[in-house]
């Protein structure tokens, strides 16, 4: 999979790649000057523009739910090990850590770290309710 976006934070235009074997991802995010494509983009007519950021924001889509398939299948090993280890399926101080790194990284990014935080929250319950089933065997 490869995504070329523009990053209006920054100006640059960011190209994704990720190579996807036996189930594993590896992912490499860098920054590209906006100029090199505004040529390209000075000749298309507005509806290609539009086109082209779609097709941008549907690759980065993509790229979101496998990063989302990846982190749940680690998730899920966490959760067992949790279980066998008669350990909670929470863990507040771990979690709380976790949203204020990433506040910060959302800060850094110029991301509203509110949305990030309610963003991560849903991820973490989710993880928490994959977890109590696993403890309950469920």
């Amino acid at each position: 999979m490869s995504a070329d976006f523009v990053d209006s934070s920054r100006h640059n235009l960011i190209a994704v790649t990720c190579a996807a074997w036996i189930g594993k991802c590896k992912w490499r995010i860098f920054p590209c000057p906006l100029r090199s494509i505004s040529a390209q983009m000075a000749s298309m007519n507005d509806a290609d523009t539009l086109a082209r950021y779609r097709d941008s924001i549907d690759n980065i889509d993509a790229a979101l739910v496998f990063m989302l398939a990846e982190r749940f299948k680690i998730t899920q090993a966490v959760g067992e090990f949790k279980a066998k280890s008669s350990l909670p399926p929470a863990d507040p101080a771990r979690e709380e850590l976790q949203i204020q790194r990433l506040r910060q990284l959302a800060r850094d990014a110029k991301l509203d770290p509110d949305f990030t935080e309610k963003f991560l929250r849903f991820i973490i319950d989710e993880v928490i309710r994959h977890h109590q089933q696993i403890r309950d065997g469920n």
